[in-house]
């Protein structure tokens, strides 16, 4: 029988390891999470943890980026569903928002994280973020939907009120409350980027 590439064994290692610490983090929560749990779980070794990931807090990095990834694509379904350029902007933004309903983000990318890694709007992920709606805002400016502003300014202050808005709905007593508040507020917000007389369609 052929042996599976070292790059092969070291993916499927690395996938199993973040595996075991996405289902620990979120059911357990990161600071309540055993690393021999989970290690064990994976059919690994501590060794091999402190091997790929350096430590807890990298592991968890990782899983935030695999979750990260996966919200992104799921937002770029949502953008690419809707009727307009527009309409998929707002929907991408709102549906965003919304995420931090869902148990798994709320308690490690928006409790966990923050408290382990540090500010959130200072992770590797945000300036990709930034860089992307800066483009779309660009495109809406060009095709005459919203007013002219410079691009990376407003997506700053567009991703920083999402990002805020999520920290407050994943930490307020009633979540679904604070997100249906954060949610219209963002659309009113949304809305007086619009060029005059153009309805949001």
């Amino acid at each position: 029988m052929a042996h599976k590439p070292r790059s092969e064994m070291i993916a499927e290692t690395r996938a199993k390891l973040v595996a075991a610490a996405r289902h620990a983090f979120g059911t357990a929560g990161y600071a309540d999470a055993s690393m021999d749990d989970f290690t064990a779980a994976a059919g690994l070794t501590r060794g091999a943890l402190y091997h790929h990931f350096g430590d807890k807090k990298g592991l968890l990095e990782a899983v935030i980026a695999e979750i990260d990834a996966e919200m992104g694509a799921r937002l770029h379904i949502v953008a690419g569903n809707a009727p307009t350029r527009w309409e998929g902007f707002v929907a991408e933004c709102i549906a965003y928002i919304e995420m931090a309903l869902e148990p798994e983000i709320q308690r490690i990318v928006l409790r966990d994280g923050p408290a382990v890694l540090g500010d959130p709007s200072a992770w590797p992920n945000q300036n990709a973020c930034i860089r992307s709606m800066a483009e779309n805002l660009q495109r809406l400016t060009e095709e005459g939907t919203i007013v002219a502003t410079d691009p990376e300014a407003v997506s700053r202050l567009i991703n920083g009120a999402m990002l805020h808005a999520s920290l407050w709905i994943a930490n307020a007593p009633d979540p679904e409350a604070t997100s249906k508040k954060a949610v219209h507020a963002l659309k009113t917000l949304l809305e007086g980027l619009l060029v005059r007389n153009r309805s949001p369609g």
